[in-house]
C-alpha cells in the first residue's frame, strides 16, 4: 500500500510537471499558452518558436525606429526645423510610451493575433462589441497594410536616391520607384512564405546588426561631420518651409516625421500565436524593444540635427533624402553608399517582418469572419504552418498602395499620415473599452501576467489623450496651398475605408460577425 501509495503521488507529480511545464507536446508552447488559448477559445494552429530573445529582437527590428527616423525625417525638417524636429519627437516618444504601456497589458490579458479588435470585442459594452469590433479589425486591417506598404516605398525611393548620388542627372522618375516597391514586396514575399522558419534565429542576427549599424552611423556622425551649435539645434532653427499660417502649426505637422518612427511597436501583439509563454514574452518584448529603440533613436537623431549645415540645403538636395545630404558633409560617394547600406539592410529585414505581423492581424480578423473572402484568406498552409494567402493579399495591397507614387511626388506621406491615422483609431478604441472594463468593471478583466499596477488606469487615460492628439494632426497637409500633388490623400483613403466598413457592417457583419468575445470562457 506504501509503495502504491508513493507511486500514485509520484505520478500526479508528474501530471502537475507537465501541466506546468516549458512545452506542450507538438505545439511548442507553455501550459499558460494553452490556457490563454482555450480561455479566448481559438485552436493554435501556429508553431510557437519565438522565445523571449527572439521576441525582443523580431519587435525591435520590425521597428527599426532610429533607421525610419532619419530616412523620413524631411517632413520635419520642413514643418519645424532642428530644434521642431527635436522636441516633436521628444514629446512622441512620452507619448507613445504611454500608449505602448497600454497596449502591452492588453495584450498580456488577451495574447492573440488580432490584437485591437480582440480586445475591443472582450473589454467593450456587450451592447456595442460586435459593431465597433468589426470596424475597429477594418481599421486595423488598413492601418497595418499602410504600414506594410511604407516600408517597401521607403527603401525603394532610397534606391533612386544613392542613384542619383553617383549620377547627378538621374532623375528618379516615379514609375521607376514603383518597380523598385515591387521587388522589395517580392523580396518580403519570397522569405515569409519559403524561409519563416529562419526568422526567430534571424531575429537575432538582425538585432546585433540593428545595433552596431547605430554604433557606427552614430560615430561617423559626431566625428566626421560638421557641427551645428547645440542653440541652432535646439533653440533657434525653427523653419517653416511648408508655408503654414504659424511656427507653432507647422511643428504641428511636422511631427508626422516624429510619428512614423515610433509607429508600430504593437507588432509583436500580432505574433502572438507564434511566441512561446506570450502572456509574458509578449508585452516584455513591445515594451523594451519600444523603450530601447526609442532611446537609441534620441541619441542618433541629435548627433543628425548637430550634422546638418543647412536645412534647406539638405531638403532641396537631389536624391530626395536629407540622410543622404548629411552623410555627403562628411564622407566621400562611397562612404555615402556604404554608411546607407547598413541602414538599408536592417529596414528591408524589417519590411519582410513587418509583412509578417500584418499577414497574421489580417489572417486573425478573416478567422473571425471579419473580411470578405474570409474563409480563403483565414486559409493555413498545412505543411508550413503559414497563412500564405494572407501574406500575398498583404503584399499585392503594397503594391497596389504603391501606385500612389506615380502621380504623386508625396506618396509617402500619404502613406504613413494613413498608417498614423488608422493606427491611432484602433488605439482609441481599444484603450477606451480597457478604460470603460477598469472603472465600471474591473472584477471582469483577465488578470495579466504584466501590469501596469495601481497607475495603469492613469496611463491609459494620457495614452488615450495622446492617440487623438496624433490622430487629429495625421491628416493634415504638410505644405500650402494645397495642389493635387502635395495633397494629403490619407485622409481620402482611411474616409472611403471606414465607409466601406460601415457598408460591409450593415450587408453581411451583422449577420456574419460575432466578435470573439462570443468565444471567450469567462473564468
Amino acid at each position: 500500500m506504501e509503495a502504491s501509495s508513493k507511486s500514485t503521488a509520484m505520478e500526479l507529480t508528474d501530471m502537475e510537471a507537465n501541466r506546468r511545464g516549458p512545452d506542450t507536446p507538438g505545439k511548442g508552447g507553455t501550459a499558460g499558452d494553452d490556457d490563454e488559448m482555450t480561455r479566448m477559445g481559438k485552436t493554435q494552429q501556429f508553431k510557437r518558436n519565438m522565445r523571449p530573445l527572439a521576441a525582443l529582437s523580431f519587435a525591435s527590428v520590425l521597428q527599426a525606429t532610429w533607421e525610419y527616423l532619419i530616412l523620413s525625417i524631411d517632413t520635419g525638417l520642413e514643418d519645424g526645423g532642428l530644434p521642431g524636429m527635436f522636441w516633436s519627437y521628444i514629446w512622441t516618444f512620452i507619448g507613445f510610451g504611454l500608449i505602448i504601456a497600454s497596449l502591452a497589458e492588453m495584450a498580456s490579458m488577451a495574447p492573440t493575433d488580432g490584437g485591437q479588435y480582440h480586445w475591443v470585442s472582450e473589454f467593450c459594452s456587450a451592447r456595442h462589441q460586435k459593431f465597433l469590433s468589426y470596424t475597429t479589425g477594418w481599421m486595423s486591417t488598413l492601418a497595418w497594410q499602410a504600414g506594410t506598404a511604407s516600408g517597401p516605398f521607403l527603401t525603394g525611393t532610397l534606391i533612386q536616391g544613392l542613384i542619383s548620388v553617383r549620377n547627378p542627372d538621374y532623375t528618379a522618375p516615379g514609375w521607376q520607384g514603383t518597380l523598385l516597391v515591387f521587388s522589395m514586396v517580392l523580396v518580403s514575399y519570397l522569405f515569409n512564405v519559403y524561409a519563416s522558419e529562419l526568422m526567430p534565429i534571424l531575429s537575432n542576427l538582425l538585432m546585433l546588426f540593428h545595433v552596431l549599424s547605430w554604433a557606427v552611423v552614430l560615430i561617423m556622425l559626431w566625428a566626421m561631420a560638421p557641427r551645428r551649435s547645440a542653440e541652432a539645434v535646439f533653440i533657434t532653427d525653427w523653419k517653416n518651409i511648408g508655408g503654414l499660417p504659424t511656427m507653432g502649426l507647422s511643428v504641428m505637422v511636422g511631427q508626422i516625421s516624429a510619428i512614423y518612427g515610433c509607429l508600430s511597436s504593437d507588432a509583436c501583439a500580432h505574433m502572438s500565436e507564434e511566441i512561446k509563454d506570450a502572456g509574458r514574452n509578449v508585452p516584455v518584448a513591445m515594451y523594451w524593444g519600444y523603450f530601447s529603440n526609442g532611446i537609441m533613436a534620441a541619441i542618433i537623431l541629435v548627433a543628425y540635427l548637430f550634422a546638418t549645415p543647412s536645412v534647406e540645403d539638405s531638403l532641396e538636395d537631389a536624391s530626395g533624402f536629407p540622410m543622404l545630404y548629411a552623410f555627403k558633409q562628411m564622407t566621400s560617394t562611397a562612404g555615402v553608399d556604404g554608411l546607407t547600406a547598413i541602414i538599408l539592410l536592417p529596414v528591408i529585414f524589417s519590411n519582410i517582418m513587418f509583412n509578417a505581423s500584418t499577414s497574421r492581424q489580417t489572417w486573425a480578423f478573416a478567422r473571425d469572419e471579419g473580411l470578405p473572402f474570409s474563409g480563403w484568406i483565414s486559409k493555413i498552409d498545412t505543411k508550413r504552418k503559414i497563412p500564405v494567402n494572407a501574406i500575398g493579399l498583404s503584399c499585392l495591397i503594397s503594391c497596389l498602395l504603391s501606385l500612389i507614387n506615380i502621380g504623386s511626388s508625396t506618396a509617402f506621406n500619404a502613406i504613413i499620415s494613413l498608417n498614423t491615422a488608422a493606427l491611432m483609431f484602433t488605439y482609441i478604441i481599444s484603450i477606451s473599452c480597457v478604460i470603460y472594463r477598469k472603472i465600471w468593471y474591473p472584477q471582469t478583466l483577465p488578470v495579466p501576467r504584466w501590469n501596469l499596477g495601481r497607475f495603469g488606469l492613469i496611463i491609459n487615460i494620457f495614452g488615450l489623450a495622446y492617440c487623438i492628439f496624433a490622430m487629429f494632426w495625421s491628416f493634415w497637409p504638410t505644405e500650402l496651398p494645397v495642389t493635387p500633388e502635395n495633397f494629403n490623400w490619407s485622409v481620402v483613403i482611411f474616409g472611403a475605408v471606414f465607409f466601406l466598413s460601415l457598408v460591409m457592417y450593415i450587408f453581411k457583419g451583422r449577420q456574419v460577425y460575432e466578435g470573439p468575445v462570443v468565444e471567450v470562457k469567462q473564468h
